[in-house]
């Protein structure tokens, strides 16, 4: 927001001052009160005026269309004809893309997908001025991946416990990396990592072996 200083005899004649300034009601101006004045020794010497500091309110945007919108323009430039369903749910914004060929817009891993949520969001965020969370699907894409990462987790979790030791997966993105931690986080026998450097990472699980079985151990030795 850009304010501008405004003085007058009191509050009042400031923020009217503001209003004439700005050609709005005072309802559509952010005031603050930098000082209230005084009206000086017998209201006539001495006296200093009141300031505040005023500005026009940014207009709340409807983010749900702007979000389709913008998804919009960028599979029409990518000459793909789709359909958009957008709803927001509790601090999400959720856009489905259906079609025919809509399943190719996934991509390898869902990178596509990935790369389609990171530019709605930015482009979004740029002329909102906000930080929307949001979330792009395609047939369901997401919540099938979500369970097939929890499965895998579970499995090789269990691997781990069998083996003993450590288990590596493949190299994942932060939010794939996510739901493996998560998935294994109540697991008291297991203990999860990210290792490695830039966006695709690899999640270690490891084997947690019991005080009380170790204490056993080295008993019986």
């Amino acid at each position: 927001m850009n304010f501008v200083e405004f003085e007058g005899k009191d509050p009042e004649e400031a923020i009217a001052n503001a209003c004439a300034y700005f050609q709005s009601s005072q309802d559509k101006l952010e005031i603050e009160i930098v000082t209230l004045g005084s009206s000086g020794l017998f209201g006539l010497l001495g006296g200093k005026k009141a300031k505040i500091r005023a500005a026009l309110k940014e207009e709340e945007v409807d983010l749900v269309p702007l979000a389709r919108e913008i998804l919009s323009d960028i599979l029409t430039h990518m000459q793909e004809a789709c359909t958009i369903n957008a709803v927001q749910e509790g601090d999400q914004i959720k856009l489905a893309i259906e079609g025919e060929d809509a399943g190719l817009l996934i991509g390898k891993q869902g990178q596509t997908l990935e790369a389609l949520q990171y530019l709605v969001s930015k482009i979004l965020a740029k002329k909102s001025r906000k930080k929307p969370r949001v979330v792009i699907d395609i047939e369901s894409y997401r919540e099938r991946h979500t369970q097939s990462l929890v499965e895998m987790a579970q499995r090789y979790g269990d691997k781990a416990k069998r083996l003993g030791k450590p288990v590596s997966l493949t190299p994942m993105n932060a939010h794939d990396r996510r739901i493996v931690h998560l998935a294994l986080q109540t697991d008291r026998d297991l203990k999860t990592k990210s290792r490695g450097e830039g966006l695709y990472k690899k999640v270690i699980i490891y084997p947690v072996k019991k005080k009380v079985e170790e204490e056993e151990a080295e008993s019986i030795a």
